[in-house]
């Protein structure tokens, strides 16, 4: 049930988004759609198949058996149910946050991320361009975390339906007026804020980690306002990999064991 709720949302979202950008896209983009859809989605297809054979609903059931268990700091505090999951929503976020800034300075870590910004153009399907280890990887953090908390099974479900809506949103070929994105963009990461985090400018690369919630760029320094070109011009992707044949199906499944590229 946990699962089939995760899907029915992932695919309301990304095909409200796909048909937002085919209305109003924010940027021309550089590769056929036909052959980035077909890379992107079918790393997502592996990934969820992945998943589904592995840990795919582990930390959900890690949240269970930790009630059970009786470990973790919220149920060994009296704390109700709703501030629970208010916490663990707010404090699996900054976890999340603190992922991503460590997929970029860590090498080892950054091997397997690079697949997500090898991509030469920016939508909604670039939010499932992630390879299968990382995604393993991902999902064993949060496992770790889940129990470490104590957070609610209910708050696992409502915050990885929130992180897979908004990574959906803000990778989005969209582009928001202008009063609107300055408002939204005090709480939510907004296309226009991660685009600058996908731009081959490694300062940029390097800046607006969040995925849900923007507050944690500014309050860890890591906040970048506007790119250097303008949205609609900067160059996305990563200088190292801007050949085609580098950045096919096979290939992106390879790239983090073969040698690392400038960035």
């Amino acid at each position: 049930m946990e699962a089939l709720l995760r899907f029915g949302v992932f695919i309301g979202m990304l095909s409200l988004m796909a048909i937002w950008e085919a209305l109003s896209p924010a940027r021309h983009l550089s590769s056929p759609r036909r052959q980035r859809w077909s890379i992107n989605l079918g790393l997502a297809a592996l990934n969820a198949g992945v998943m589904r054979l592995s840990i795919g609903a582990a930390a959900w059931l890690a949240a269970n058996w930790a009630i059970e268990q009786q470990l973790g700091l919220f149920n060994n505090l009296p704390v109700p149910v709703w501030l629970n999951i208010l916490l663990s929503l707010l404090l699996l976020d900054l976890a999340i946050y603190a992922q991503h800034v460590a997929a970029h300075r860590w090498q080892w870590f950054w091997r397997l991320h690079q697949v997500h910004h090898s991509d030469l153009d920016f939508d909604a399907t670039t939010a499932v361009r992630f390879h299968p280890l990382e995604i393993m990887l991902s999902m064993a953090y949060k496992v770790l975390l889940v129990i470490t908390l104590g957070a609610e099974p209910l708050a696992v479900i409502t915050f990885e339906i929130i992180l897979n809506g908004c990574a959906l949103f803000n990778h989005g070929n969209v582009s928001l007026p202008p009063p609107a994105e300055q408002i939204l963009r005090y709480l939510l990461v907004t296309p226009d804020m991660h685009r600058i985090h996908h731009s081959a400018r490694q300062q940029e690369t390097d800046s607006n980690y969040g995925f849900s919630l923007s507050c944690w760029d500014r309050l860890f320094k890591t906040y970048c306002h506007r790119s250097q070109q303008a949205q609609t011009e900067m160059t996305i992707g990563l200088h190292g990999f801007r050949e085609p044949q580098a950045l096919g199906f096979l290939p992106l499944l390879a790239m983090p064991f073969r040698a690392l590229r400038k960035r």
